[in-house]
């Protein structure tokens, strides 16, 4: 039978299928290599069964969705090194977000206009890659991959994008050459310039906590990191799926550049909240281990991706993860720790905290486990 054939029209029929085979279906997506591209070029009409969200799912949210002109707080951070009153103004304003939000975006950062439109349309441009280019890159053990859904097998429902994956270890270093050639000067580019405000917004996260403006930096929070560039194509039925479920981010921290067509929504007072996007602007989120490591002074929030009529949406996460290798222990800062204030969480390896992360669907990303 004729691959390609089995996965777009196939799948379709797959929602109202009686002999429904989960595994098969999902295997039979994984090994086209396509991702979900691969199931709308040849114009599919219907979402295929392996991406549809539970009734109970879905009527879950339907209760509690509610019409809202919350949004996250926006923060310029242009004139931080003015003089310190601003810079306490800008610190007051992180912290408050940090700690009610999980979420902020920042504006007058500094990263160019056509480096942030640069990588958007990098990213553009290798998903728009013939097929086979792409396929070249589909193997999950590559440090720059093409991939579509990590947790295919673990989630519930599969989601609505496909991902290229960028690893950049201290102890693997990532050479130039090894980004795919048709994004590789924009990718390049802005990889250097997130680094550096990442450098930044770690200081003023450190000053958020009563510490050393260099001391996240001095734990190297920022050491390790990752480019996730999603691809969201446009979804026929996108009631019925999403393009990220909800999660947690399994880093310190995530800077997050988006294009304008939205869907990012962050959970907020058992509620979902559009985060509008700005030209030029940076969404910021604190991750898991950086709740761990301040015992709690900063969330870490749910947030999730909605499928849309309208597409391809194309966003870039840089995930900073701290040190994966050689073995760093981290924990909850004895700075923030006294008899008031005691530990919330033991110590934990950046490694195991993601063997863990990635031995599960992206929703139990949770922190029990490190949990007294």
């Amino acid at each position: 039978m004729d691959q390609k054939k089995d996965i777009s029209s196939g799948c379709q029929e797959s929602s109202v299928a009686v002999n429904y085979n989960r595994e098969e279906e999902l295997k039979a997506f994984d090994d086209s290599k396509a991702g979900v591209k691969g199931l709308i070029d040849p114009g599919v009409t219907k979402v295929p069964k392996i991406f549809i969200r539970s009734p109970e799912e879905i009527a879950e949210e339907l209760a509690r969705r509610k019409s809202t002109d919350l949004q996250i707080p926006v923060i310029d951070i242009s004139d931080i090194v003015r003089g310190s009153e601003v810079r306490e103004k800008v610190v007051n304003e992180i912290c408050i977000a940090s700690e009610e939000w999980g979420f902020f975006q920042v504006v007058n950062h500094g990263i160019p206009w056509n480096v942030l439109d640069g990588m958007i349309d990098g990213v553009h441009m290798f998903h728009d890659q013939d097929s086979e280019i792409k396929k070249a890159l589909y193997d999950r053990a590559k440090k720059v991959r093409f991939e579509t859904n990590y947790d295919l097998y673990r989630s519930k429902s599969a989601s609505w994008r496909d991902t290229l994956t960028i690893y950049n270890l201290a102890s693997d270093q990532l050479g130039p050459d090894e980004v795919p050639p048709v994004c590789r000067a924009t990718t390049v580019e802005y990889m250097k310039h997130v680094r550096n405000l990442g450098n930044t917004l770690f200081k003023l996260l450190s000053e958020v906590l009563g510490l050393n403006r260099d001391h996240l930096n001095a734990l190297e929070c920022g050491r390790d990191h990752g480019f996730l560039c999603h691809y969201y194509p446009a979804c026929p039925e996108p009631n019925l799926t999403l393009g990220i479920g909800k999660h947690l981010d399994p880093t310190f921290l995530t800077v997050l550049l988006q294009d304008q067509l939205g869907g990012l929504q962050v959970m907020h007072k058992n509620q979902w909240v559009d985060v509008q996007p700005i030209s030029g602007g940076l969404v910021v989120n604190i991750g898991v281990l950086l709740q761990m490591i301040s015992n709690d002074k900063l969330k870490s929030v749910d947030h999730r991706v909605l499928a849309s009529l309208a597409g391809p949406r194309i966003s870039v996460a840089c995930f900073f993860v701290g040190v994966v290798w050689p073995l760093k222990p981290y924990g909850p800062m004895e700075e923030l720790i006294s008899a008031e204030n005691p530990p919330l969480y033991k110590d934990f390896l950046v490694s195991d905290y993601f063997a863990k992360f990635f031995s599960r669907a992206l929703d139990k990303s949770r922190v029990d486990d490190y949990k007294i």
